[in-house]
């Protein structure tokens, strides 16, 4: 185990002074090395709980364990979000350095390591452009070599590809497919799509609407070679048919 989530609950304040229940105690463990993808009507906390993992919110009760010892601040763990969030007015191999570069990582190792990390995704003659010079999808590989360039423990993604059309969805989920495979990274996964959770995961876990919970994990048993000749088999299909009743 990489992390384990404990009893996890997460109340809002609303303006006028209610409570609102985001999160009902949640547990869940997160296995080294696997992809686990987080399904859930929308407004269930799938996002909450991605949040709450990078700590970019205090949870109300419950409790968060990393098995190595609390994460580093900034440098453990990774984030990409739906849209990517992109400087401007940096090239694309700055953009993937600059958490390097405020971490205080040294000039010429930071720009061997994001140009490693640009090989890896898919954009080596691509650092100079600026990111309007790029499609959504390349923008959004450029997005994921940020987030891996500092070897966090941990890798959160939230709806990385719902915003890019069919096609460039399927080469993206190809393509995170060979990037954890490369890096070995520990990932987990917000999509509204069961077909992509089916192909991408290790394991899916699926919440309730809200207050969110966990209602049942599954362990898939499609092997780890996988290719788009996998949506097409009885096994692929019988796990998209017991997922989409879950969440029914």
């Amino acid at each position: 185990m990489l992390v384990g989530v404990e009893a996890l609950t997460k109340t809002y304040k609303t303006r006028e002074g209610s409570n609102v229940e985001a999160l009902s105690p949640v547990t869940l463990d997160v296995y080294r090395g696997e992809l686990l993808s987080l399904i859930g009507p929308s407004g269930c906390g799938k996002s909450t709980l991605l949040r709450l993992l990078a700590g970019l919110e205090q949870a109300s009760g419950g409790v968060i364990r990393w098995q190595d010892g609390a994460p580093s601040r900034g440098t453990d763990i990774g984030f990409v979000f739906q849209e990517p969030v992109l400087l401007p007015w940096l090239s694309i191999q700055d953009n993937v350095r600059f958490p390097l570069d405020v971490f205080g990582v040294a000039r010429q190792e930071a720009d061997e390591r994001a140009a490693a990390m640009l090989a890896l995704v898919g954009l080596k003659d691509f650092g100079r452009a600026l990111p309007k010079e790029l499609s959504g999808g390349m923008r959004q590989r450029a997005s994921i070599a940020r987030a891996l360039v500092y070897r966090p423990r941990l890798v959160l993604m939230d709806e990385p590809f719902g915003a890019l059309d069919l096609l460039t969805r399927d080469r993206m989920n190809d393509e995170l497919l060979r990037i954890k495979a490369e890096t070995a990274a520990t990932i987990v996964f917000v999509t509204h799509s069961i077909d992509e959770a089916a192909y991408l995961s290790d394991r899916v876990a699926v919440m309730s609407p809200r207050p969110g919970r966990i209602s049942a994990v599954h362990t898939l048993d499609l092997g780890k070679d996988r290719d788009e000749a996998l949506k097409d088999t009885p096994d692929f299909h019988r796990w998209l048919s017991l997922l989409r009743r879950e969440l029914k």
